[in-house]
Order: C-alpha cells, then sequence, then structure tokens
C-alpha cells in the first residue's frame, strides 16, 4: 500500500508508474477477482490436466494481485478512512522478500492506496491498525482459500498447489511481519502511538 503521507516513518521509496481514480481501481479489482472466480470454475470443469492446472494458477494469481488494496480500501471506507486514488507499482515492501524475488516484485504492477492524510490523523488507532492489517491478511488468505477450494474441488494438482500456496502465505504474512515497511508494521506504529499517548 502507498501511504507516504500517513506513514512518513516508512523509509522504502515505491516507483508508482500510474494512478487509477477509486472507482476504475475498484472496477478493475473486482474484475480480477471476478476473473479468477470464472478460472477456478473453469479449473474444476476443465476435461485437460494442463488447462485445470493453469486456470487454478491463473486464479491464485489474479486473487494474489486483485485483493490487497481493495481490501484496504474496503477496510478503510467501513472505519471512516478516506482515500485519494489508486496507485499502480512495484511492491511497497521489497525488504520482505529474498533478493531474487525482491527484483521482480519490485516491477511487478501491484496496487497500492493511496489515504487522505486528514481522515488518517483523525482515524482512530485501532482503525488504522485495522485498515493497514487488511491488505497483506487477505493478500495472503484469499489466494490460499482459491488453492484450497480447488483442491477440494479434485482439480488436477491441486493438492501439491494448494500446499504451495500455504507455504506461499505462511511466508508473505512472515515476511510482512518482520518488515520495517509492510503493512503488519504500520498498524503496530498505529497502535503503539495510542499506548504512548
Amino acid at each position: 500500500m502507498n501511504a507516504g503521507s500517513a506513514n512518513p516513518a516508512a523509509n522504502t521509496v515505491r516507483k508508482v508508474i500510474a494512478r487509477l481514480s477509486i472507482a476504475r481501481g475498484n472496477m478493475l479489482q473486482i474484475a480480477g477477482i471476478l476473473a479468477a472466480c470464472f478460472a477456478l470454475s473453469a479449473s474444476r470443469s476443465a476435461h485437460s490436466t494442463s488447462i485445470a492446472v493453469i486456470t487454478m494458477v491463473l486464479a491464485w494469481v489474479l486473487l494474489y494481485f486483485s485483493s490487497h488494496a481493495i481490501a484496504h480500501w474496503l477496510v478503510g471506507r467501513v472505519v471512516g478512512i478516506r482515500f485519494l486514488f489508486y496507485t499502480v507499482g512495484g511492491t511497497g515492501n521489497p525488504n520482505g522478500w529474498p533478493p531474487g524475488l525482491r527484483w521482480i516484485f519490485e516491477r511487478l504492477p501491484f496496487l497500492g492506496v493511496q489515504t487522505e492524510k486528514l481522515s488518517m490523523q483523525g482515524a482512530s488507532p485501532g482503525a488504522r491498525a485495522l485498515m493497514w492489517s487488511a491488505g497483506v491478511t487477505s493478500s495472503a488468505i484469499v489466494p490460499a482459500l482459491s488453492a484450497f477450494w480447488a483442491w477440494r474441488s479434485s482439480v488436477p494438482w491441486s493438492r501439491l498447489f494448494f500446499l504451495f500456496a500455504l507455504f506461499w502465505a505462511l511466508g508473505t504474512l512472515a515476511s510482512n511481519w518482520t518488515s520495517r515497511n509492510g503493512d503488519y508494521s504500520k498498524a503496530r506504529r498505529a497502535l503503539g502511538h495510542s499506548l504512548r499517548e
């Protein structure tokens, strides 16, 4: 999530290549989630093993990219935080990835969402922490659930893929938890500020 105005303590500069309005960003992410649902359905009914595996993996990738920023936005709006626009760019947490993956993740088109500074300042620490936590939690759990659904639906190779997805989700959560720039760190800082007040 790109929130430079909301978190000046973060020292990683995210390379942003585009901005989208909130409406367009939401439409793009909803389209990605719907496409993932279609791909999952196709993986279950595919008559070819290769098509089943490709559509299962495609669904997982679409959910990974489409569930993070919109979860920040949705939870943020529920707790009263307003947003200005979406950004498209590399990961905002490159140090959470090992060197080989870091280079790739700095260049992938992740969506971020820019908070409105005044609404962030007016939000309670718990509200800010929930909003910060929503994105990475969603991008770990939602794709893993798709792999679980594929496995329970007997998609070929889905058991092995579910194990991969589960380890990926755990790695995502762990790397984000330990990173100084990750969303969980931002959530802890939001809660930490409330303990000092």
